[in-house]
């Protein structure tokens, strides 16, 4: 199996393995739908936090029905989204303690632990995330909640930041050492038969054009590199105070004063007349 750490310009986001053979149409397909996944399961974690595990501020037929399981703590909504109809604090732990469970499954940090990231773990983390609103709100949220949109695939997204990084499938493309994997061919026509091997791919939209190279160098390695020759120069620094010759005027640095001594001849200071 090929090894993709698949990246957003310069910054990681997941591993995912896929034999030579594979179709680019269907890889990248693949990618993208983990991409953007990713993506929900950020957008609803970050709408339920502490400040927005809240209902709508509004007075409608949905402010009484749905109402946080074990009652609710008002708590009011500056941003006016929500009516202040907050979960208790043992309701909110649940929310929290999954959240964290998902961005965990989702993090970045797995690049790092060399865990690859499939399709079914991100739904699985969305299927975490929906158990415990469900818990928390089993008469279910309101149709305009943004939680519930998410769930439901009815969020609009047109304006906002978060609507910029979602890549179309397709729209998505692949790009490897600054060539475009073109969705006629297969992994193995760029990469090779070897199924050990490991490359880094960059997701892009289609018309941004090519991304930009990775260094050939990490940024990890260039400050261990940095930190080498600053090392290095202070030693040469050090060497260079060190190097000073009054030391050979020293009595244990005359290497005819042992001749000198059996001779008698010691201590003999010349004086012009």
């Amino acid at each position: 199996m090929v090894l993709l750490h698949v990246k957003r310009g310069d910054e990681s986001q997941f591993l995912l393995q896929a034999p030579g053979s594979t179709e680019l149409e269907e890889l990248t397909v693949r990618v993208a739908r983990v991409y953007n996944a990713r993506l929900k399961v950020q957008r609803v974690c970050s709408g339920l936090t502490d400040d927005q595990i809240e209902e709508l501020k509004l007075r409608d037929e949905w402010g009484e029905k749905c109402v946080p399981s074990g009652g609710s703590v008002f708590k009011k909504d500056d941003i006016g989204r929500r009516n202040g109809q907050a979960p208790n604090e043992k309701m909110k732990q649940v929310l929290k303690k999954t959240v964290e469970e998902a961005k965990a499954i989702i993090s970045k940090k797995q690049v790092e632990a060399g865990v690859c990231v499939t399709l079914e773990m991100v739904k699985d983390a969305l299927d975490q995330l929906r158990g415990a609103v469900m818990i928390v709100y089993p008469m279910g949220l309101p149709p305009y909640d943004p939680i519930r949109m998410e769930f439901e695939n009815k969020e609009d997204l047109s304006g906002t930041q978060a609507g910029l990084s979602v890549i179309e499938e397709s729209e998505a493309q692949l790009w490897w050492a600054a060539k475009e994997l073109r969705r006629t061919k297969t992994l193995s026509d760029y990469v090779g038969k070897n199924e050990k091997t490991k490359i880094i791919v960059k997701i892009q939209q289609r018309g941004q054009g090519a991304p930009a190279r990775e260094p050939v160098i990490s940024s990890e390695e260039q400050k261990q590199l940095m930190l080498y020759y600053h090392r290095r120069q202070e030693e040469l620094k050090k060497l260079e105070e060190n190097d000073d010759d009054s030391c050979l005027n020293s009595p244990w640095a005359d290497n005819t004063a042992l001749k000198r001594h059996f001779h008698g001849v010691k201590d003999i200071k010349w004086r012009p007349r």
